[in-house]
C-alpha cells in the first residue's frame, strides 16, 4: 500500500502528490463531456472561479492566495474580470450623476 504524502496542492493523486498540468488537463477534459459540458480552458475557467469568488466577497488577498499569487495586483489585473451586469450597473450609476435621458426631456 502506498502512503499518502501532504503536497499542500488542492487537487492530487491518491498519494497526495500534485497532478502535472497535462494530467490535469486530461482529467478536467474528461469530467466536462462527462457532466455534458462545453469544453474550456482550464485558464479560461480559473478566471471564471477567481471572477465569481471576487463578485460574491471573497477579500482580495484571499483570492490571491486561492491563486497562489503573492501580489494581490496579479490576480486582480489578470483573472478577475468584471461581467456585463457589473458594466450596467456603473451605467446607472453615471446616469445619476448627469441625469438620464428621459429626466432631461420631462
Amino acid at each position: 500500500m502506498t502512503s499518502y504524502s501532504d503536497s499542500g496542492c488542492v487537487v492530487v493523486h491518491e498519494t497526495g502528490e500534485a497532478f502535472t498540468i497535462k494530467q490535469l488537463r486530461r482529467r478536467a477534459y474528461r469530467l466536462m463531456e462527462v457532466l455534458g459540458l462545453r469544453r474550456i480552458r482550464l485558464y479560461d475557467a480559473r478566471s471564471s472561479c477567481l471572477t465569481y469568488l471576487a463578485d460574491n466577497g471573497v477579500p482580495d488577498h484571499i483570492l490571491a492566495r486561492w491563486a497562489g499569487h503573492t501580489n494581490v495586483r496579479t490576480t486582480k489585473k489578470w483573472y478577475v474580470k468584471p461581467d456585463v451586469e457589473d458594466l450596467r450597473g456603473a451605467a446607472t450609476t453615471w446616469d445619476g450623476l448627469h441625469g438620464s435621458e428621459a429626466e432631461k426631456q420631462a
